[in-house]
């Protein structure tokens, strides 16, 4: 998966940068999670930081072009972000990465 960085937008208000990006993939469109995680390591980011909005492939095609929010902190995103947002971006609404809660729930 490539990701390709087509307009960055500073919102200051918000905390946060409106991302545009293209996706090219061998495979079928990667998930948002993998998206999410992608992204955040290509912008030096946190991947809690990040908000992917939107993924649109056209069929048949192997470039998906995506909307995503870069916060400058998880709690930044939180703070504005509406929960249905935040749970398919799995950054849970209590302040924890929902990867690290589940990964305590196993060990206990």
């Amino acid at each position: 998966m490539d990701i390709d960085i087509i307009e960055e937008d500073e919102n200051p208000m918000l905390h946060r940068t409106d991302v545009r990006f293209q996706i090219t993939h061998d495979e079928a469109t990667p998930s948002r999670l993998s998206v999410r995680d992608s992204l955040a390591a290509k912008l030096n980011k946190d991947s809690a930081e990040v908000v992917v909005h939107k993924l649109d492939t056209k069929f048949g095609m192997r470039k998906t072009v995506g909307y995503a929010k870069v916060y400058e902190s998880p709690d930044h995103a939180r703070d504005v972000e509406q929960d249905h947002m935040l749970d398919r971006n799995k950054i849970s609404a209590d302040g924890e990465d929902a990867d690290e809660a589940d990964a305590e729930a196993e060990e206990a």
